[in-house]
């Protein structure tokens, strides 16, 4: 990574490599990008990111910009990396290459992320915001950021204070369309709830044994479906292992297990607004303030 780069530098960077990847007397590779995908990645989420970035391969060719920020270094400065990702696609003599920008945001700069990454957008395509951790509601870097973005993912699993960061969630509903990883975890649990209909209609409570994010989601989903309170009994667990609705069990059909980079594809795929998610969400609103 080079230190102390602009953004000239960066944007020359991505010319030199696209110039560069054509060999003499071949085609030149494809270069193809269906959106401009952002992540924002603190110091203790690297690992993960760069993990789950590389599970994604060539599901979602797309501009990749990956957001380090530094917001305690000494200097107020971008350091840069600048990588071509090519692949073969199938039943295609040429290649199709992403671009993965790896910018680290040093100290005032991690506050101002929105004139780094603007000029970098890919025009007229979508903009997702992989963001990684608990989200700064209200911090001038995440309100910068959801300006520029279509589509904010998160894994609100992630997150110290459920209950709280989702009654925050709530206020950006309007602003900008939301995936939640944790939700996504619940889905077929959802369905297997379902699946017990009309039995459960008349359920008082939910017992979850699984990560608190989920089991919380699924009680408040519950309490928006039936329009009355169902109260959650919950037991810590690294994954959703059990779900009784009054002491009848959900049980899920079978399914294969998905990575961090499956599930993060999964929501890639996704454009349009979640109504059921967002009725969840607005509800933690309406209990904490």
């Amino acid at each position: 990574m080079v230190e102390d780069v602009t953004l000239s530098e960066v944007e020359r960077q991505l010319g030199d490599l696209r110039a560069a990847s054509a060999a003499p007397g071949e085609l030149p590779k494809l270069r193809t990008s269906v959106m401009t995908h952002m992540a924002w990645v603190p110091e203790r989420w690297v690992e993960a990111a760069t993990e789950t970035l590389a599970g994604l391969a060539e599901r979602h060719p797309s501009r990749t910009i990956l957001l380090f920020p530094r917001p305690n270094d000494d200097r107020d400065a971008l350091d840069a990396e600048v990588d071509l990702r090519c692949f073969l696609r199938g039943g295609e003599e040429q290649e199709v290459c992403s671009e993965v920008i790896s910018i680290r945001l040093c100290g005032k700069r991690a506050s101002a992320p929105a004139s780094v990454v603007q000029p970098l957008l890919v025009p007229d395509l979508p903009v997702f915001l992989r963001w990684r951790g608990e989200c700064p509601w209200g911090a001038a870097e995440l309100e910068e950021l959801l300006d520029v973005t279509d589509r904010l993912v998160v894994d609100s699993s992630e997150w110290p204070d459920v209950e709280w960061g989702y009654a925050r969630l709530a206020e950006v509903l309007e602003s900008v369309v939301v995936s939640d990883i944790a939700w996504a975890r619940t889905e077929r649990w959802r369905r297997a709830i379902a699946a017990l209909w009309p039995g459960v209609a008349d359920a008082e409570e939910v017992h979850v044994a699984g990560p608190y994010a989920e089991a919380a989601l699924l009680a408040r989903w519950m309490t928006c479906r039936l329009k009355r309170q169902v109260e959650l009994r919950h037991d810590p667990a690294g994954e959703i292992e059990l779900v009784e609705v009054d002491g009848h069990q959900a049980v899920p059909g079978r399914f294969e297990r998905m990575s961090s980079s499956d599930l993060l594809s999964n929501q890639l795929e996704i454009f349009g607004r979640d109504r059921p998610y967002e009725e969840t969400i607005r509800s933690f609103s309406s209990v904490t303030t």
